[in-house]
């Protein structure tokens, strides 16, 4: 589980968000919804230990990130993938990139090649770009990428080196419906492998056709969480269904 329980986040003197809790099992998709500017991302780099809480805690597992030694963050850090709205590609070929994060870890866990049924780090690659369409794309430079194209590789390169949990920020804004379907396929098989998913989407359909859970961001913090079906049929919180309904303006 990765998780975040009463976190408070601000910039000088903006205030994100307040005493904010959410969670994510693994094998879950949580879909994290709410208008532009509520705080989505930050709470996606808060969740990815790349942003450290004015208050609260941010565990994976058993552990508090934050009152861990650095060395042991780093460890969690490693552990958990980030898709960012745009895609950000290296100067190499589609192969070296979905490789990178491989790459970048000291070693190549034994508990990767267990979990994929795979033997090395091209196996890997070549796995993670089948689940995304590009297999055919391997060899060519990264610049000769579509832009859903492109992003489907930087979730290749996620996806790569099996992560506990991958998180997911706006993921298919401004794709076409064939590149949204790929990625929201490539969505659910993380979630078969057992990878805890965060997906921040300001699509309401996509959450619904994605998401076991959905988490309701608005004003300072979460206004709900709840089963998908439960959280657009029949909200809680007044302030959700307004949302939903567009009645609540932003």
């Amino acid at each position: 589980m990765l998780r975040a329980t009463d976190v408070s986040q601000s910039f000088g003197d903006e205030q994100v968000f307040r005493d904010l809790s959410v969670a994510v099992d693994g094998g879950e998709v949580l879909g994290v919804i709410g208008p532009s500017g509520v705080g989505k991302t930050t709470l996606l780099r808060t969740l990815a230990l790349s942003l450290e809480p004015d208050a609260g805690t941010v565990a994976l597992g058993d552990t508090d990130a934050w009152a861990a030694e650095e060395a042991a963050r780093l460890a969690l850090r490693r552990r958990v993938g980030m898709v960012f709205q745009e895609a950000s590609l290296f100067d190499a070929s589609v192969a070296r990139n979905v490789e990178y994060g491989l790459r970048v870890r000291s070693s190549w866990p034994d508990r990767i090649a267990a979990a994929l049924g795979l033997a090395d780090r091209p196996d890997a690659v070549r796995e993670s770009l089948d689940v995304v369409g590009l297999t055919d794309k391997a060899s060519e430079h990264a610049a000769s990428l579509s832009g859903g194209e492109a992003q489907r590789v930087s979730f290749a390169r996620a996806l790569a080196y099996d992560p506990d949990a991958l998180l997911l920020d706006e993921p298919t804004s401004d794709l076409d419906p064939r590149n949204t379907a790929v990625i929201e396929a490539a969505i659910e098989e993380a979630r078969a492998r057992g990878i805890g998913v965060v997906v921040a989407t300001h699509d309401m359909h996509q959450a619904e056709r994605v998401a076991d859970r959905v988490a309701v961001l608005l004003d300072d913090g979460v206004t709900e969480v709840g089963p998908t079906e439960r959280i657009f049929e029949d909200p809680a919180d007044e302030r959700t269904r307004k949302f939903i309904s567009g009645e609540l303006v932003y």
